[in-house]
């Protein structure tokens, strides 16, 4: 069987002089192989020098090729492992939504939740136009406080929300999201707007379509008000503009990357927002400013039209003020498009009334021990709550099985993702420069090898074989959010978390973790819910709204 690229015959003649003519010098080879473990032999050196300068020219060729930005490598990822089956069920039963009786006293209004703001629409108690004005007005209030917004989108909302009453008047109803306003993190492609990645090379980029998540929520008759803030190109809470804040401190950062849909969602300025996460940027941004956050199963959501990092561990989710609007928003989004190959079609299912006594729910026990300080008294009392709420817990704890080094993928797919903006000069143009930030990484990570890249794709299979038979035995886990490797592992594995505030270490929030298995988000959604159902955290607002 040929091979392309596979060595041709020459005569040692032949070859001594190519290596004497190449660009890529005996000394350049050694230092290379250093970095890769590796040396060899100077006759092995003298063989590999020709092939080694002739792959250069190869390489430099594709350099040339243009591959336009939201163009995804030709393999996919699957968090299913062979033999394995999708759950089957698509029931779907909500809460009934109450509403308080002083709903419009006291700006209670802007922080109630989907459920309680859809009955209301629904029952023309209020108007779609009338509440986009009010979202409207707060974020323009607040933006300037907390920096979450990068583009308006007044005239497309206002346009939607009159189109969802004159829908809603003549009887067509579409659902939970009907005129229901909403926030986009600024990765999300829409049609004639700005779409700038939070990061200066990007911001005047415009597109000429929508993602398939604003297609779909359009679709919904949800109301879109804004692109919200994300770090640059999706790290931290710092884009062009400067630090998007927590609505709890404006001294401290929302955190990232989805830093504008937490913060204005938590601080009442849209009904829910979209975020993404590929290794914390819905979670953590949903604990520090205080918000329900759910990281969906990896595949269960479009990434069509959204900004890629990770093309193997990028994932599109909710952040909501209730846990329920999260499965509400995830109904409404997941699902095969015919565009992003690695979306899973499975069916969502969500019973708010499932019996707890049902559920195997493990704690990982150990780690809520290790906290110390405030950090314990907060979790502690979370977990008596917890218990209160009639979810009976067993202590458990995640195999053994070190995945840091495993985030080379990360790092060498988030270096491909913006190589060319590495080799044009873009990244100079970044505000943070620092040793954990983008251009950093996206300059050392063109030094991994492709060979541990793939090694680091092999190794991540076995992380799946263990966290699959360790699965096998419970429907939920709950934990703290960074409780050993659990975020690195469920983000490498594809797994689903959910995060429910629990309470306030010092002035900022705390939030509660429950990972479940793939594609049963349901069931971790579920046991979120009887917690927030039994404590008074999601119902509390930022002291200045």
């Amino acid at each position: 069987m040929a091979v392309l690229g596979a060595a041709v015959p020459v005569s040692g003649q032949q070859r001594m002089g190519t290596a004497q003519a190449g660009r890529i010098s005996k000394g350049m080879l050694v230092n290379a192989l250093k970095l890769m473990g590796l040396e060899c032999t100077d006759a092995q050196l003298e063989l590999m020098l020709p092939r080694v300068n002739r792959g250069l020219g190869n390489i430099e060729a594709l350099r040339k090729i243009d591959v336009p930005l939201d163009t995804e490598p030709a393999t996919t990822f699957s968090p299913l492992l062979p033999g394995r089956r999708w759950p089957a069920s698509a029931a779907f039963r909500t809460s009934r939504p109450t509403i308080p009786r002083d709903w419009k006293k006291d700006g209670r209004l802007p922080f109630l939740s989907v459920l309680q703001l859809s009955a209301l629409v629904r029952a023309r108690a209020i108007t779609s136009v009338e509440l986009t004005r009010l979202y409207l007005a707060r974020l323009k209030q607040y933006a300037p406080r907390l920096n979450f917004v990068i583009t308006f989108t007044e005239d497309l909302a206002l346009d939607q929300a009159a189109r969802a009453d004159a829908e809603i008047r003549r009887g067509r109803y579409r659902g939970a999201l009907h005129g229901i306003p909403w926030g986009a993190k600024d990765l999300f492609a829409v049609k004639g707007v700005r779409t700038t990645w939070g990061a200066e090379p990007y911001q005047n980029q415009v597109t000429g379509y929508d993602a398939t998540v604003v297609e779909r929520l359009e679709k919904a008759g949800a109301v879109l008000l804004a692109k919200l803030s994300m770090g640059a190109l999706a790290m931290g809470g710092l884009w062009f503009g400067g630090m998007t804040k927590t609505p709890w401190d404006q001294d401290e950062s929302s955190s990232g990357s989805s830093a504008g849909s937490a913060s204005a969602t938590a601080a009442g300025c849209v009904g829910f927002s979209l975020g993404t996460e590929t290794l914390g940027s819905i979670l953590s941004p949903s604990i520090r400013c205080g918000a329900a956050g759910l990281r969906p199963t990896y595949g269960r959501v479009s990434r069509h039209g959204a900004m890629a990092l990770s093309w193997t561990m990028d994932k599109v989710g909710p952040i909501c003020r209730s846990v329920e609007d999260c499965a509400l928003v995830l109904r409404a989004i997941h699902g095969p498009d015919g565009r992003d190959g690695t979306v899973i079609d499975a069916p969502f299912a969500w019973d708010a009334r499932r019996p707890l006594s049902r559920l195997r729910v493990g704690v990982l026990h150990k780690d809520f021990e290790g906290l110390k300080g405030e950090e314990k008294l907060v979790y502690t009392r979370a977990l008596a709550d917890l218990g209160k709420a009639g979810v009976r817990m067993t202590p458990v704890e995640l195999p053994p099985f070190d995945a840091g080094p495993l985030l080379t993928i990360l790092s060498a797919e988030g270096a491909a993702a913006f190589d060319d903006l590495t080799r044009g000069g873009g990244l100079d143009q970044l505000k943070d420069q620092g040793p954990g930030a983008w251009p950093n990484s996206f300059r050392s990570s063109r030094l991994i090898p492709a060979v541990e890249y793939i090694r680091a794709q092999r190794a991540r299979r076995l992380l799946m074989r263990e966290m699959d038979r360790f699965m096998e035995g419970w429907d939920v886990l709950v934990s703290p959010p960074y409780a050993g490797q659990i975020l690195t592992i469920t983000n490498l594995t594809g797994h689903p978390q959910a995060v429910a505030p629990c309470g306030f270490a010092g002035r900022l929030p705390r939030g509660i973790v429950f990972t479940g298995r793939l594609c049963e988000e349901g069931l971790p959604l579920r046991v979120a819910l009887a917690y927030e159902k039994a404590t008074k955290w999601h119902t509390l607002r930022p002291p200045w709204s």
